[in-house]
């Protein structure tokens, strides 16, 4: 990505230059998400209760199971939930909401399939983001983990806000917070593209964790010994009691990176009155690429001539009349969606009713399906590959492991396609396009298609070895009956009353039975345990391939 070259001076963090210290934001929001893949406890059963076995770690766990707000005493209903659960269509409410029960039709209650926790310690994140820089507070509004049944993916939702802070400092904490782990080192031991320094405090100041970005060797040496990259100790902590699936602690719930170490991100900025944005800043904010000139573009005119029509969703924008949504602008990467707009209208920055209200909530959802379909994907491409890893056929205990992981993926993939899979999530035009631009950013269809296809191929190959194994039985069969067509013609010759046994006592041809019978059965059992070279000595009669044969009969055409 052209964001993410390393440079070669030092000093760059300080002396890059900067957004208009003029431009104030009124209003900043940032939501991070960060999907990562749970690994099973046990490989054997199909399907794991992570929330279950979350909600049992103890009294130490700061995790606590949300509410349903459908559950509860309609009185309490609120209107935000009414509105949020009317974007969507029918599938996606059931995929949300779960169903309700109808004691007319005879339907029962289900329940959603995501359980959602939350934590309630951490209050204030303090981030150092350049060196000599002064601390940015951000107050934390919400840290959410959301677990997906029958899949083994979880997404921590972190959202941050700040109600005046400069545009530069907007540009950089959208730049430089949601990473787990630098991208390499400044000359001066500085972490790239990475904070100076990250502290979650509590209610109280209490510093509950701090950043280790700068702890060069820790992240060398994990990546050496381990080859995965070592999260930063601060995101450890948002995510305890689950630990990561490469570090030596002790735990049941483990999870590994799925996705690139930049956290997807949403963002809403709400501009104060006479703070006009330029489209250099419109760029940086979409792609989150930093903060800089404000009258300079990031990247090159050519690579940014179709930015407005690629990355962004203009429907409300450059509008000066009296319409709902003034001014808004919609902007996505993929990793990033971002909604600008004027701290000056009630609307955007109405918390009930206006623009923010539907980024905190539908179009939050929004981007959380989004992102969850490609972290399920990724999470099925890695289990694919470690399934196919594992496969020796030669080996007949691991080609029975690969068929029953090739069945335990199938089984999840049909379940996740009918259960989750979704073109659409909504008919409501905003709602609508805003999917759809995520959905292309992230190529969802096409990693949905490889992934469809890889399992299809191991079905197939499957079914060749099943195939194989069945036409080899038959072979072998059809030698043993061949063969056994000599005994059989001989046994009913004998049997033809050409010698009188019948008036011999019962001793005597009981004797004679299994005089008869054991020869048999060891005649069967070798010839079963020779058919495949019989078979091959048969094949060769059949071709008039044998050296053996007389040569008139190898040289015979039928």
């Amino acid at each position: 990505m052209l964001d993410e070259v390393p440079s070669e001076n030092p000093a760059a963090p300080e002396t890059a230059p900067r957004a208009s210290t003029e431009t104030r934001v009124g209003q900043f929001r940032q939501i991070l998400l960060w999907p990562v893949e749970l690994v099973p406890p046990n490989p054997e059963p199909i399907h794991h209760d992570y929330a279950a076995i979350l909600s049992k770690l103890g009294p130490d766990n700061p995790w606590k199971e949300i509410d349903d707000e459908f559950t509860g005493d309609p009185k309490d209903f609120q209107e935000r939930h009414y509105n949020e659960f009317v974007t969507f269509l029918p599938p996606v409410q059931r995929f949300l909401y779960g169903s309700g029960e109808s004691k007319a039709a005879g339907s029962v209650t289900s329940h959603s399939p995501i359980t959602a926790f939350r934590r309630t310690d951490i209050a204030t994140a303090r981030v150092v983001l350049t060196p000599g820089a002064k601390p940015v507070e951000l107050k934390i509004a919400h840290v959410d983990l959301y677990f997906f049944y029958e899949i083994d993916v979880a997404i921590l939702a972190l959202e941050l806000y700040s109600d005046d802070i400069g545009l530069a400092d907007v540009q950089d904490v959208m730049f430089r917070l949601g990473r787990t782990h630098p991208a390499y080192w400044e000359k001066s031991g500085v972490a790239g593209h990475c904070p100076v320094k990250v502290e979650f405090l509590s209610d109280k100041g209490d510093v509950l964790t701090a950043s280790d970005y700068e702890d060069r060797d820790k992240f060398l040496a994990q990546v050496c010994t381990k080859r995965a990259a070592r999260v930063a100790a601060h995101w450890q902590y948002l995510l305890a009691p689950l630990i990561p699936h490469h570090s030596e602690q002790v735990g049941v719930l483990r999870y590994k990176q799925l996705e690139y170490y930049r956290m997807p991100q949403m963002a809403l900025i709400a501009v104060n009155g006479g703070n006009e944005l330029t489209r250099a800043d419109y760029v940086r904010l979409a792609f989150a690429s930093g903060p800089g000139d404000c009258s300079e573009l990031p990247f090159s005119q050519r690579h940014l001539e179709d930015f407005e029509e690629r990355y962004c969703y203009d429907r409300y924008f450059g509008q000066h009349n009296e319409i709902e949504w003034p001014q808004s602008r919609y902007m996505s990467c993929g990793h990033a969606l971002v909604v600008t707009g004027s701290a000056e209208n009630p609307f955007f920055v109405d918390p009930h009713h206006g623009c923010l209200n539907s980024f905190r909530h539908e179009h939050f959802l929004v981007f959380l399906i989004a992102h969850f379909h490609k972290a399920s994907l990724l999470m099925f491409s890695d289990h694919l590959t470690g399934a196919m890893s594992r496969l020796d056929v030669q080996n007949k205990s691991a080609i029975l492991a690969f068929r029953a992981a090739s069945r335990r993926a199938l089984q999840t993939f049909l379940r996740f396609t009918h259960r989750y899979w979704f073109h659409s999530v909504s008919n409501q035009t905003q709602a609508h396009d805003i999917f759809a631009l995520c959905r292309r950013h992230l190529d969802i269809d096409r990693l949905y298609e490889d992934i469809r296809q890889e399992i299809q191929e191991m079905s197939e190959f499957l079914e060749n070895e099943a195939m194989r194994k069945q036409s080899d039985t038959v072979t072998r069969l059809t030698v043993v009956t061949t063969l056994g067509l000599v005994g059989t013609t001989v046994t009913g010759f004998l049997g033809m009353n050409l010698l009188d046994w019948a008036t011999q006592n019962t001793y005597w041809r009981i004797e004679a039975f299994l005089t008869v019978l054991i020869p048999t059965v060891l005649l069967t059992l070798i010839t079963i345990a020779k058919s495949r070279a019989l078979s091959d000595m048969m094949e060769s009669l059949s071709d008039g391939t044998a050296r053996w044969m007389p040569k008139f009969l190898r040289t015979t055409k039928y």
